[in-house]
């Protein structure tokens, strides 16, 4: 896995997460597991090598009806191959 951090010169940051096809399995496993244990929550966490960047991310189930800072978009749409 590999964490990014952009600065958009606004205050506001981006986060990117890539992840390895050969991880995508367990992070499933472990948000399937926290949709049937929401009271558990797990960690992405950073190898600390580097000057720095993202040292932690936690994922957790955040409760119905709190407000919300973020929110899911879709997929972009893939240029056509042609």
């Amino acid at each position: 896995m590999r964490a990014t951090i952009e600065d958009f010169k606004t205050g506001w940051f981006g986060i990117g997460l890539g992840i390895k096809k050969s991880e995508l399995d367990l992070l499933i496993q472990r948000l399937e597991t926290l949709k049937n244990n929401p009271d558990l929550h797990f960690h992405l966490g950073s190898t600390y090598s580097g000057s720095g960047g993202v040292g932690d991310i936690e994922v957790y189930v955040e409760p119905e009806g709190s407000e919300d800072n973020l929110t899911m978009t879709g997929f972009p749409i893939s240029p056509d191959p042609k």
